[in-house]
């Protein structure tokens, strides 16, 4: 809560959400030299290496680094606490354990995770009560109130583990991520970033999730994800022209090498710009970036995932619009032998072949 360590720290946690890690891990590497006995800065420079794993979350190239980061925060953290600095030794044992489980969720690895979320909420409670840690707090509070109740309605197998937690409540948590994103330092772009999430993907309102996700764009112009994102709820939202100027740009910085913008940044982009062509009927341009969005997918490895089969859906019916049915029933049959039998891309398949043998 010391307002010389905010200030001493915010140059490095702005340069972080911008993607320029070289000066904010060294801003944190300062930090670490200068207060080395506190968790803070080993904290910032593991939350560093996440923020490089979050625009394609496979990537397990930082993972060395970040949990060796946040071992060490976890020691500085345990250590401060066994002395007597109950609170914020509980602040970051909480808050580090609560993004080591983040990190096992993205991995799949849903035991560890549920072992780090029970000691996040375990020394969440030395700081609960505290006004000064007050918005700080609310951010735990508020991704478990939302989480524990989304989780197991959409992941079933999950139930069995979630009845060791208490009962949360989704309608709460995202009043209180709201209140955080406006009014917390550490947290804040933490909590914005989950709500913009939560807004567009788990709560189907891309609409409400536009402002944030435009201010995030904004505030960082070099942050991957917060472009990419902001790029689909402007899609989403019948945004065109907007969300082509956007989807444009990240592929001119992924061109040009910017940190961050890689393959998976460019499959959405293109998917989009696809799109976008298609409906304004400029075929060659619409083909153009179907194809691009392809390339990009099996670069990321993300043949399965909707936009490369939708990519490839269009790229069919392109075919047979210009009389090309041989490649048009070749792309047809790529996308039933990758998606699933049951997801819609499948069946569209299925069908446009029907329809090609009648005639």
């Amino acid at each position: 809560m010391d307002m010389n360590i905010q200030i001493e720290s915010t140059e490095g946690i702005n340069n972080m959400y911008n993607f320029d890690f070289a000066r904010a891990d060294s801003q944190f590497r300062w930090l670490k030299k200068k207060y080395g006995w506190h968790p803070l800065p080993y904290f910032m420079l593991g939350l560093s290496q996440w923020w490089r794993m979050v625009p394609d979350v496979t990537n397990t190239e930082f993972d060395e680094a970040f949990f060796a980061y946040m071992d060490s925060s976890l020691v500085a953290s345990q250590n401060i606490f066994d002395k007597g600095s109950t609170v914020e030794g509980g602040f970051f044992l909480s808050a580090t354990y609560a993004f080591i489980g983040r990190v096992h969720a993205e991995r799949s690895n849903w035991t560890k995770a549920a072992a780090a979320g029970k000691n996040a909420l375990k020394y969440l409670d030395y700081c609960r009560e505290k006004e000064e840690y007050g918005a700080e707090i609310l951010f735990g509070d508020a991704l478990y109130n939302y989480y524990s109740v989304w989780i197991p309605e959409n992941y079933p197998l999950l139930k069995p583990i979630m009845i060791f937690f208490k009962n949360g409540d989704k309608e709460l948590g995202i009043k209180q991520l709201k209140e955080v994103a406006n009014n917390a330092f550490f947290t804040r772009t933490e909590a914005q970033y989950f709500l913009m999430r939560i807004l567009a993907n788990e709560e189907n309102n891309p609409m409400e999730a536009l402002p944030v996700s435009q201010y995030l764009a904004q505030t960082f112009p070099n942050n991957p994800y917060f472009h990419r994102f902001y790029t689909r709820v402007l899609y989403s939202t019948g945004r065109n022209q907007e969300a082509e100027r956007e989807a444009l740009s990240i592929l001119n910085k992924l061109d040009s090498g910017y940190v961050g913008y890689e393959s998976n940044n460019g499959r959405y982009a293109s998917f989009f710009l696809g799109e976008i062509y298609r409906k304004r009927g400029i075929r060659e341009e619409s083909k153009k970036f179907y194809t691009k969005a392809v390339e990009f997918g099996l670069d990321a490895n993300a043949e399965k995932m909707g936009y490369h089969l939708y990519s490839l859906l269009n790229l069919g019916k392109i075919a047979f619009q210009e009389g090309d049915e041989k490649l048009a029933e070749a792309y047809f049959k790529e996308v039933k032998k990758l998606a699933k039998g049951k997801h819609p891309s499948h069946k569209l398949a299925t069908r446009y072949l029907k329809e090609m043998k009648k005639m």
